[in-house]
């Protein structure tokens, strides 16, 4: 399978799917992970331009660990827009990789970042269906199943499917370390220690799905993108 994930901020897809994401690598599946966000907000010593170029290197550093490509879009932090050039930066993507299935924030997760990158997923996803739409590439021939990864600490998301990722929780556990520059950031700003945080939900979901780790997911339940097999790995 081809398996698109787009994050708001580079370190939200290793905390909220990081599991998933390296369980559908370690079964030989092609990943392609894209921030929306540049992520030059995520610091207290650094400048936007200084901060930004520490979490790419990060991000890039996290997407080798399970060997995925990597794509920033590079829009401000707090700026991650819905429009007609962002929406064709993300259509190009998902015509080239052509994915099976996307990963994306749910609707009601916590800051507006999260929730246009969750947005601009499931917009791009069917414009890339659209002939008349030109980019680079040819328009792929599937509106592509969409499903919502955990918010932030699990606040308000039901799951409705679990993965199993004991096997694969050191790996995520490594994606996520991968972020030096934001442990000391969430600590200052949100005062929480964020690989904690990660194995906390993880733990929580784990004894939900009556295994020692998992993650959470729900299917947007939407027409042209329901499917009657299972997706996730």
């Amino acid at each position: 399978m081809n398996i698109l994930a787009v994050g708001s901020h580079p370190d939200d897809l290793e905390i909220l799917c990081g599991g998933t994401l390296a369980k559908y690598a370690a079964r030989g599946d092609s990943l392609t992970i894209v921030c929306a966000a540049n992520g030059d907000c995520g610091s207290a010593l650094h400048t936007r331009d200084e901060i930004a170029a520490i979490r790419r290197k990060e991000a890039e550093a996290a997407a080798a660990v399970i060997g995925a490509d990597y794509h920033c879009l590079d829009y401000p932090d707090l700026e991650i827009p819905l429009d007609m050039e962002a929406r064709t930066k993300l259509v190009e993507i998902i015509r080239r990789c052509r994915p099976h299935l996307i990963l994306t924030h749910a609707p009601n997760d916590y800051m507006l970042d999260h929730r246009n990158a969750g947005a601009l997923a499931e917009i791009a996803s069917f414009d890339a269906t659209i002939p008349n739409l030109k980019t680079e590439s040819p328009a792929y021939n599937r509106i592509v199943p969409v499903y919502y990864m955990d918010t932030v600490a699990g606040v308000g998301f039901e799951p409705t499917e679990y993965v199993d990722v004991t096997a694969h929780f050191e790996t995520k556990a490594r994606m996520l370390a991968c972020h030096e520059s934001q442990v000391a950031w969430l600590r200052h700003h949100d005062a929480v220690q964020v690989d904690e945080l990660m194995e906390v939900v993880t733990r929580f979901r784990g004894v939900q799905a009556g295994v020692r780790y998992a993650e959470g997911f729900r299917p947007a339940q939407m027409w042209g993108r329901l499917v009657t097999q299972r997706l996730l790995p």
